[in-house]
């Protein structure tokens, strides 16, 4: 199996409602007779204590592909870094990779990607007075009041590319 990468970037301008700064990579798979690229990492089956130390255990409980473990649907997936601190409430600071699922229907309480005004932001998405509305996790930011909802069709002037299902961040 071959995995060709093709990435794309956008930066958005400081004067748009966005925080990202977009990299989406959309991998072309086949199979050609290439050996398969994929990564196994260890996982041990003992927890680390962010409290007082226990004793180490030996046993390694299995091999984890960190691909099956953030992506769930491949072929809806992309991932985009963050810029801006608007969502630093949330645990999504500054770098961090955000794994985005376009197959999971955005819903009031997600973490969504949309398109507004021309730029991506990064926001959770609620639903007030029968408008939608992409609020910050940072209370420096104000909420961005979308059109009126209608029949659940999405709002003209906001496009949701996808909700936010994990967060990789380095440290």
């Amino acid at each position: 199996m071959s995995n060709h990468t093709t990435t794309i970037k956008k930066q958005c301008s400081s004067n748009s409602p966005a925080d990202v700064d977009a990299v989406f990579s959309v991998n072309a798979i086949s199979n050609q007779g290439a050996d398969d690229t994929t990564t196994r990492v260890a996982v041990f089956s003992s927890t680390v204590r962010a409290g007082f130390p226990s004793p180490a255990e030996d046993y390694i409980e299995g091999m984890l592909d960190l691909n099956e473990h953030l992506i769930s649907h491949p072929a809806a997936t992309f991932i985009v870094r963050v810029a801006g601190d608007s969502m630093v409430g949330a645990g999504i600071y500054p770098n961090d990779l955000l794994v985005v699922d376009r197959s999971i229907r955005p819903a009031p309480g997600r973490i969504v990607i949309a398109m507004v005004a021309g730029g991506l932001t990064v926001k959770r998405l609620e639903i007030k007075n029968k408008r939608w509305r992409l609020v910050a996790a940072n209370p420096d930011y104000p909420p961005i009041e979308i059109s009126p909802i209608a029949d659940g069709v999405e709002p003209e002037d906001c496009t949701i590319w996808g909700v936010v299902s994990s967060t990789i961040r380095k440290f």
